[in-house]
């Protein structure tokens, strides 16, 4: 795209909190889409590795953390300096999403965010129960807030590739789907209508299916998590318990699951680390693959949206959601190690920039799977090649991830007076408007697969063979046989 839309202007101080490589991508699509004040242009984050960058851009940078202790009086005068809306792009770890939120909603300033985090400890404290360390219990924290103090200026929840772009695509998806079924009814325009449509489509579940082929020019070396986004942000994710949305059509749940006693109910946890609990799944570029079953609040959100409940109260109808994410091969190693050695964290972290990978795709996308036409995946394959093309700063995964930002910023701009917002209650059409130009092809393919193809293998194993779809058959377990019965090639 030769010329950029720009999409609003922004008459207030924007303040990014955190400039790692997210923040880094995010900054020039902010400057290509928007009208501002570039004086007016604030970072704070405790690294200033990037410091020359953000200045290049015209941008100040502050070297300070943002605490508990200091992120009102270091926030507050920052946002609501020289008038005008201030907008808070909250990009950072380690800093609570929802405290940040309020306190943007009480000063008047737009917010948006990529993950409900947490302030310092959280994800590995082994004192808390295991239920309260998981993002179930960071959604829920939001909607109390939400519930609290509903309505007023808008705040964005959780708004990257995933979670936030994901839940654009399963709309996206179910209105494929409902076109190639012969569902004639009108598209939804409310929540009970979506999750009518998905009930009505019989969608079983739904994966966050992603394959990142991107390759170093360089071996991952010992000793060093490599990864192609934020290393502390997936080793934060990946050591919490693997968590889903629990669908209504699953009938066996394993033995080391638990469920929530209170909010929505629509998610279960798994009492071991996600990043080491491997899904079977699928993508189109890779087929059939092993994913990580990582924790995310998407499996929850999406859940959740798209649940039918009777005049009781009581769920008829909800698909199982979760994350089947095989990570660039590096990581995939790096995790092996960690896990290797009982947790200990490597003592190098890489991410590699757009500059070290010699090429691949981050194909990321959502498999709408046990309907009539069996499974479906819609999503976006974008290559490096094209990112290094059309935005710098960042690799493939990363503009998935900053473009989504962009969008829900523009969004936020347009409806200023939504309250706390979840991606799931956006305007899809118009999120994805804004994004696609980004996300290199975006398409949707049918598949025959499902988790029982080609199993049982060599060895007995404990499957459903009633129904393919059901978490029984695609979680990854001791004893699984992947290895299909085949004639030796001799040399």
């Amino acid at each position: 795209m030769t010329t950029w839309p720009v999409h609003g202007r922004i008459d207030g101080p924007i303040v990014m909190i955190g400039f790692g490589s997210i923040g880094r991508g995010t900054l020039p699509l902010i400057e290509r889409h928007f009208q501002f004040d570039k004086s007016r242009f604030v970072i704070v984050g405790p690294d200033d590795t990037d410091r020359a960058i953000a200045e290049k851009h015209g941008a100040r940078f502050i070297k300070q953390a943002v605490t508990r202790e200091n992120y009102r009086e270091l926030l507050a005068p920052l946002l609501t300096e020289g008038g005008g809306q201030g907008f808070c792009v909250n990009l950072s770890v380690d800093t609570s999403s929802v405290a940040i939120m309020e306190l943007c909603r009480e000063i008047g300033s737009l917010y948006i965010d990529t993950v409900t985090e947490p302030w310092p400890g959280f994800y590995f404290d082994k004192d808390m129960p295991v239920d309260q360390r998981t993002n179930y219990a960071l959604r829920e924290s939001l909607l109390a807030a939400r519930r609290k103090s509903p309505g007023g200026t808008t705040a964005v929840s959780c708004c990257g590739a995933n979670p936030g772009m994901v839940s654009w695509f399963v709309k996206q998806g179910l209105v494929n789907l409902a076109k190639d079924l012969g569902d004639t009814a009108p598209e939804p325009t409310t929540r009970d209508g979506w999750a009518q449509l998905a009930q009505r489509l019989g969608v079983k579940g739904i994966h966050i299916a992603e394959r990142d082929t991107q390759r170093a020019k360089s071996p991952k070396p010992m000793q060093a998590f490599v990864n192609t986004w934020s290393v502390e942000g997936f080793l934060s994710e990946g050591v919490q318990p693997a968590e889903l949305g629990w669908g209504t059509h699953e009938k066996w749940m394993p033995d080391n699951a638990g469920t929530h006693k209170e909010g929505c109910g629509a998610a279960i946890y798994l009492q071991q680390p996600g990043a080491n609990t491997r899904v079977r799944s699928w993508t189109p570029t890779a087929q059939a693959q092993y994913g990580f079953l990582v924790t995310h609040n998407e499996s929850v959100s999406i859940a959740d949206y798209l649940t039918v409940r009777d005049s009781s109260g009581a769920a008829v109808y909800r698909p199982t959601c979760h994350y089947a994410y095989h990570p660039c091969n590096d990581a995939v190693l790096s995790l092996h190690e960690l896990f290797g050695q009982a947790g200990r964290v490597q003592e190098v972290q890489h991410i590699l920039n757009e500059d070290e990978i010699v090429d691949g795709i981050d194909e990321l996308g959502v498999l709408l799977y046990g309907h009539g036409k069996n499974a479906y995946w819609y999503g976006s394959q974008l290559s490096i090649e094209e990112t290094r093309r059309i935005a710098p700063y960042q690799n493939a995964t990363g503009l998935q991830v900053t473009s989504a930002v962009l969008a829900g910023m523009v969004w936020a701009l347009e409806n200023p007076n939504n309250g706390i917002t979840e991606a799931d209650e956006m305007d899809y059409r118009r999120c994805l408007e804004v994004q696609t130009p980004y996300l290199g092809p975006v398409i949707g393919a049918y598949t025959d697969w499902h988790p029982l193809v080609g199993r049982p293998g060599f060895f007995p194993e404990d499957i459903d063979t009633s129904d393919p779809w059901q978490f029984r058959n695609v979680l990854v377990r001791s004893g699984d046989s992947p290895v299909q019965a085949q004639p030796i090639l001799k040399k």
